[in-house]
């Protein structure tokens, strides 16, 4: 089964910010990360990149790993530039060496750029002071940059969610659902107040053309006031569901993307937070059922929630 424009009981949502025109779109809409599957052209790199949105938004590693890269280019620069005026302009070389020269003025230039100022190599000529002065400013201004983004990246407002891998197609209350489920990872992190959207992407046929069509999926339950632990979010697929008789091949047919919005209060940041996900028909699966996620401790004064557990499911027959 798949549905057509003349199903006029399930109204579309217009309101997703997305196009209905298929050939617009390459892959998913929201990657499973939850940023937007989209790359922006047709003005210059330097109109569309933001140095401090792409520093706050890089994972981790590589974040250090561009300070730390950016740390050695620019003390490799003034390393170079003060080869290039000479080991005269400098008292307190060591080494005879080219090699040991610039192995010293490498070295001299990370203590200006810090401002640590060890003291054995030092400038004596007016050029080197120069460039030393200009050095040590902005090894202020960098220091000053980088402990703004520091603190940016250690303060942004997150949710910190889990979300399964795999949607499911599962029994519920005599008939079937579609499912996932999400928890919070962090320790002494609990999310209150969450709401939760979820919207399903169909490419139909209507007037003879290949367009999208969204619709917003009714849940089991879109509102929690707090999740301590997990939360299987259901559609029930019933009558009132756009995605009723829909079989695996059917939702391939109709490249079936459910996309999902969480938003919740944090009260660490008290600042409401928000993340996104999708699943894609290739990310759905029939006939099985998410085993549980959470036990009592030996002592049976805790409940331990198992999040190494949040993806695991079994096989389950539906009865047809």
């Amino acid at each position: 089964m798949a549905i057509s424009h003349t199903d006029a009981h399930f109204k579309p949502n217009e309101d997703t910010g997305f196009g209905t025109n298929p050939d617009n779109y390459g892959g998913r809409f929201v990657n499973r990360d939850g940023t937007y599957n989209v790359r922006k052209e047709g003005v210059s790199f330097f109109d569309r990149f933001s140095l401090y949105h792409s520093m706050l938004n890089m994972p981790t590693w590589k974040f250090y790993g561009t300070l730390f890269a950016f740390y050695l280019s620019v003390n490799f620069v003034f390393c170079c530039i003060y080869f290039f005026i000479g080991g005269n302009q400098f008292q307190g070389i060591l080494a005879k060496s080219q090699i040991g020269i610039f192995k010293e003025l490498f070295f001299f230039s990370t203590e200006t750029y810090t401002t640590v100022g060890y003291g054995r190599v030092n400038p004596v000529g007016d050029m080197a002071n120069a460039v030393s002065a200009i050095e040590s400013m902005l090894g202020f201004l960098s220091f000053a940059i980088a402990t703004g983004l520091l603190y940016g990246r250690f303060s942004k407002p997150r949710a910190f969610l889990f979300f399964s891998r795999e949607a499911l197609i599962s029994p519920y209350r005599g008939g079937t659902g579609l499912m996932f489920r999400f928890a919070t990872y962090k320790d002494h992190h609990t999310l209150t107040n969450l709401e939760i959207k979820v919207n399903a992407a169909l490419q139909i046929e209507e007037n003879g053309k290949m367009v999208f069509k969204f619709y917003d999926l009714a849940l089991e339950r879109s509102h929690v006031e707090s999740l301590p632990m997990n939360w299987t979010v259901v559609h029930p697929i019933n009558q009132d569901s756009p995605l009723l008789e829909y079989s695996w091949d059917d939702m391939k047919k109709s490249d079936l993307e459910i996309y999902v919005s969480v938003r919740g209060f944090d009260d660490v940041y008290s600042n409401v937070v928000q993340q996104r996900t999708s699943y894609t028909f290739k990310e759905i699966l029939f006939d099985r059922k998410f085993v549980q996620m959470y036990r009592e401790s030996s002592d049976g004064k805790t409940t331990i929630v198992e999040l190494q557990r949040l993806h695991e499911h079994r096989e389950i027959r539906l009865k047809v």
